[in-house]
């Protein structure tokens, strides 16, 4: 068998390479929606993206005869160690052809460079922050994959597990039937509520608008996600990165912001028309998905997605989600939505999953994070 060589990311070619190499791995196949070749640049990029700076990376490719065949991220991630107090490096960003040997020379190659830099463990795939893309895809094959929930083939999970990394969290993902209408008890509860704690449901026709309710939203993130596993502080520098980057594919109307009477934000919800068929006839063009999107492409489609839902601690467990579900419900319904896809939950985020009890519901796809400690470490487990 031919000699697999790996080798750094050393020029913007190179990234060029990297970034690129999952569109030509998954070209054709139905389920796989394509990066935006452009976007991936800016994010990978230390120039561009302000948590890098905060981050020790190291970009690789594999191949073979000159050919791409795999690639693979390493992440040390300085603010994650200082708030979790866990010498833990993460690889991200890792794809690679059907062959075991090329997943083990990547692994390897990664791993080497977490020990160097005094690290005890590695887990992934993980990106920067929770704003990236998380997990291995486990289960779903079947479906179309969302813009936060990439695809990959289904052998990626054995030949990584054959190499000694074990569960170390699951996210999964839900597809929810939108209703022609509004179920009553919903309705009922929510209007109590709304009563009772004297809220106001704000509505927005331009996106500068809810904008200015940013700083509430990241901060509502920051409490409720801190204690969630691995996350890493959104800072308003970070936060105003990846909502820059994404502006354009945002709607204001299904942006639902709950407020009490000072017009403090205590619920939030972001929600989209489904962009994956958009992304495919895209082929990772950026101009391309911009004309797409200009034309009304994105109108479309008859599936929604759930983005990021926070509703603010101390808030909690008074009902208010069926308030935020009652507001981002009657949107999606008047747009003549008929699926919803949840995206991403951690496994045992029971409340976020109690949100789809008001609906017909179904639990289709699992995303996993892997973890592996250094023979050198003295600890066999852990929880974060």
């Amino acid at each position: 068998m031919n000699t697999i060589d790996i080798k750094p990311v050393k020029t913007l070619n190179d990234l060029k390479k990297f970034v690129s190499f999952p569109n030509i791995l998954y070209q054709g196949d139905p389920h796989y929606v394509p990066v935006i070749v452009e976007d991936e640049l800016i994010t990978l990029s230390a120039r561009h993206n302000p948590v890098i700076k905060d981050c020790k990376t190291a970009y690789w490719l594999a191949f073979r005869d000159g050919k791409v065949v795999g690639r693979i991220a390493g992440i040390i991630n300085n603010e994650f160690i200082y708030k979790w107090g866990k010498r833990y490096a993460r690889f991200g960003w890792i794809d690679f052809i059907d062959d075991p040997e090329v997943v083990a020379k990547l692994l390897e190659t990664v791993e080497n460079w977490a020990i160097q830099n005094g690290m005890e463990a590695i887990n992934g795939p993980l990106g920067f922050t929770d704003l990236d893309v998380p997990g291995l895809l486990i289960k779903g094959f079947e479906y179309k994959a969302t813009l936060l929930g990439r695809y990959n083939y289904p052998y990626y999970q054995k030949y990584i597990e054959d190499l000694g990394y074990r569960k170390d969290a699951d996210w999964i993902e839900y597809q929810i039937d939108i209703p022609q209408s509004i179920p009553p008890k919903l309705e009922q509860t929510a209007q109590y509520v709304t009563q009772r704690y004297k809220l106001k449901a704000l509505s927005f026709n331009n996106i500068n608008q809810a904008f200015s309710y940013l700083n509430q939203i990241f901060e509502i993130v920051n409490q409720i996600y801190g204690l969630v596993y691995g996350f890493v502080p959104i800072t308003k520098e970070i936060g105003d990165f990846y909502i820059s980057r994404y502006k354009y594919l945002i709607d204001p109307e299904l942006i639902s912001i709950i407020t009490d009477e000072s017009n403090r934000v205590i619920a939030f919800g972001l929600t989209m028309p489904s962009y994956s068929d958009v992304f495919i006839k895209s082929k990772g063009n950026s101009l391309r998905l911009k004309w797409l999107i200009f034309k009304g492409e994105h109108k479309k489609t008859d599936v929604v997605d759930m983005y990021y839902i926070g509703v603010r601690p101390g808030y909690i467990r008074k009902g208010i989600s069926s308030v935020l579900m009652y507001e981002i419900g009657k949107k999606i319904i008047e747009r003549g939505f008929r699926y919803a896809e949840s995206n991403v939950e951690y496994e045992s985020n029971f409340s976020v999953q109690s949100l789809w009890s008001h609906f017909s519901h179904r639990q289709h796809k699992s995303r996993r994070c892997y973890q592996k400690y250094f023979l050198s470490s003295t600890r066999t487990n852990d929880s974060i």
